[in-house]
Parts: structure tokens; sequence; C-alpha cells
């Protein structure tokens, strides 16, 4: 009888777990991207906003999940 009820709790973490991963990766992915935009449009010899701008979105990203695992709780 705790065989469903077990299949099912896995299956519901799985699906949570799995829309955070995917939800922080957008977040550093757009971080990256938005870097890489500004400094090729402002034309940096270093990738300054790149580096400083994935640094941010990893800590949002962090922050982010975080705040979800928490408040779930």
């Amino acid at each position: 009888m705790k065989k469903p009820e077990q299949r099912r709790k896995f299956l519901d973490s799985y699906a949570r777990y799995s829309a955070l991963a995917f939800q922080m990766l957008v977040i550093i992915l757009a971080g990256v991207w938005g870097g890489y935009q500004l400094d090729k449009w402002l034309n940096t010899g270093f990738p300054v906003f790149t580096l400083i701008l994935s640094l941010v979105s990893v800590a949002l990203a962090i922050y982010y999940a975080i705040r979800d695992f928490l408040s779930k709780k």
C-alpha cells in the first residue's frame, strides 16, 4: 500500500527539483549572455561584464533556490 504513495512522493520531488534546476540554469545563462552582449557592444578588451554578470547571476540563482527551498518546507 505504501508503494504508490512513495512513488508519487518521489515523482513530486523529482519534478520540483528539476524545475528548480532549469530555472537556475536560465538565470545563469541569461547573466552570461547579457554580460557577453555588453562586452561586445562596448568593445572591451577584457570580458569585464561577462565576469561580473556571471557571478551576479550565479548568486541570484543560489538565492532563488534557497528562498524556494525554504518556503516550500
